[in-house]
């Protein structure tokens, strides 16, 4: 049992679990907390649990810390903030289920990023499994009418689908560039991208409460919504990715994304009491046949 949980293999399918999770946390927060007050909370809190845990490990790669701060800065903004206010807004307008679907696209951007910025090649099995992931996306989209898309009748698109876009590509992107973070202990790393991003969802939280959107937790589900975030999403599926990327590779670990549309579509049923309908299995059915493919060559 011990051996199961060194696995890198086990790290991102419990990665997984917890961002279907984080969903499906995001859906409870409705009415009871805005979007950027739940980002600001989760890496406030995150930032005071794993800045006290990493203190020691922060100190000595704080050298390291400083020389690379720019790219500390954007990871955190852009994988961490951006990506979960984006999350966040998009569960305002469409379902958990749906909103976990689009995670899916996630390994297309690290495939692109990777194949721009390192020259990582890939087999033409990959190309298929990512293509019928974006096939499964686009069901998701049109509600089981992928055609719409091209047609211009019914496409469905809504504010929440672009936000979902903007999350995937901001998450995409910081997996694939993970590859380049500088040498230092995970814990210390994890820190610093929790402080950035802390430091990017202050401005946004300002800007939420100047134009009075922003909504303070008053209701003991909105605080259980924050602390969930806060812990689960924020620290420990961050960590277990991190390792889960460095033991097997951005593409390969990426591919895991995928396992993300299944918990949620599982949690959203059992916690939210959403539908469950024939598109969405016909989605699911393209995502883990994708990821099937995909990792045969992957490996």
């Amino acid at each position: 049992m011990t051996a199961l949980f060194r696995s890198p293999y086990m790290w991102l399918a419990l990665t997984t679990l917890i961002w279907g999770g984080n969903a499906v946390a995001g859906k409870f927060a409705v009415g009871h907390i805005s979007p950027m007050v739940l980002t600001l909370m989760r890496w406030g809190i995150a930032l005071a649990i794993i800045g006290f845990i990493a203190k020691d490990r922060v100190r000595e790669d704080w050298p390291t810390i400083k020389a690379n701060w720019f790219y500390l800065l954007a990871m955190g903004g852009i994988g961490y903030t951006l990506f979960n206010f984006a999350l966040y807004s998009a569960l305002q307008t469409i379902s958990a289920i749906n909103v976990t679907l689009y995670q899916s696209a996630m390994p297309v951007v690290i495939f692109v990023v990777n194949l721009i910025l390192y020259r990582i090649g890939i087999r033409w099995l990959q190309v298929v499994g990512y293509l019928l992931t974006l096939v499964g996306v686009a069901v998701t989209v049109t509600g089981g009418d992928p055609m719409a898309l091209f047609s211009g009748e019914g496409a469905g698109w809504a504010a929440g689908d672009l936000f979902m876009l903007i999350a995937a590509l901001a998450y995409g992107g910081y997996s694939a560039v993970l590859r380049s973070k500088p040498k230092m202990h995970w814990q210390s790393f994890l820190t610093a991208l929790v402080a950035a991003a802390l430091l990017f969802a202050m401005v946004g939280a300002a800007i939420e409460h100047s134009q009075g959107a922003a909504l303070w937790p008053v209701t003991l589900q909105g605080w259980l919504v924050a602390f969930y975030a806060g812990i689960f999403p924020s620290l420990v599926s961050q960590g277990l990715f991190i390792k889960g990327v460095e033991a097997l590779g951005a593409n390969l670990a990426g591919l895991f994304i995928n396992m993300v549309p299944v918990w949620g579509a599982i949690l959203s049923v059992l916690l939210l009491g959403e539908g469950l309908y024939l598109y969405h299995a016909v989605a699911f059915a393209l995502v883990v046949t994708g990821i099937t493919i995909a990792q045969r060559k992957a490996a």
